[in-house]
């Protein structure tokens, strides 16, 4: 049975969370079950494919470390265009009908509020929002960067004391839901599907 999101305004779904949690699989897993269940279509808008490449050559130019995702010259200078630009994709799409998934930490926007109201994000007003906020523990993230050798993790594992103190717990919200990826459980990701579907 479909959910009410095809009468209802395109809606914005966020998987976040800090790296190495694996928000970019679950996404991929969550969207054809997403499409199943509400009978319509979603962009899937990763911040990593978004602008991997593009901040790769401005951090080049301006440190010689194109890798570089978490220093303080990186947070300062281009973290949070990112964060505007995906955004601003975000709303085009949604203007225009169609449902967005976006994938990035968005640690600072969750943290602040600012995630939880479309107004505050320069979004339609109508525009539901749902988030699944992907949690592993510390360990266990370490462990999946070090396997994956993501070179735009090599600044957290350098830095790794400096790093896990940026780390934040997301507030309670309704809008919001918590998965631990540690061990994947089908059953409470189906949850978390209807959640997001809700």
């Amino acid at each position: 049975m479909h959910s009410t999101l095809n009468s209802s305004a395109p809606r914005l779904i966020l998987f976040a969370g800090h790296a190495g949690t694996g928000k970019s699989t679950l996404a991929k897993k969550a969207l054809p079950l997403l499409v199943k269940t509400t009978g319509a279509n979603f962009a899937l808008l990763d911040k990593d494919t978004a602008y991997g490449d593009f901040s790769a050559h401005v951090m080049d130019l301006n440190t010689g470390n194109p890798n570089d995702r978490d220093s303080p010259y990186y947070l300062q200078n281009l973290r949070d265009w990112e964060y505007s630009g995906l955004l601003a994709i975000a709303k085009e799409n949604l203007e225009l009908g169609v449902n967005v998934i976006l994938v990035g930490p968005f640690s600072r926007e969750i943290q602040s509020g600012r995630m939880f109201a479309a107004e505050s994000l320069g979004l339609p007003l109508a525009t539901p929002i749902r988030i699944a906020w992907i949690d592993l523990s510390i360990e266990e993230a370490k462990l999946r960067m070090q396997k994956r050798a993501n070179p735009r993790d090599t600044w957290k594992l350098d830095h790794w004391e400096s790093y896990v103190e940026r780390r934040v717990n997301p507030p309670e919200h309704p809008t919001l839901q918590r998965f631990d990826n540690g061990e994947f459980d089908a059953a409470n990701f189906e949850k978390l599907v209807a959640h997001l579907a809700d």
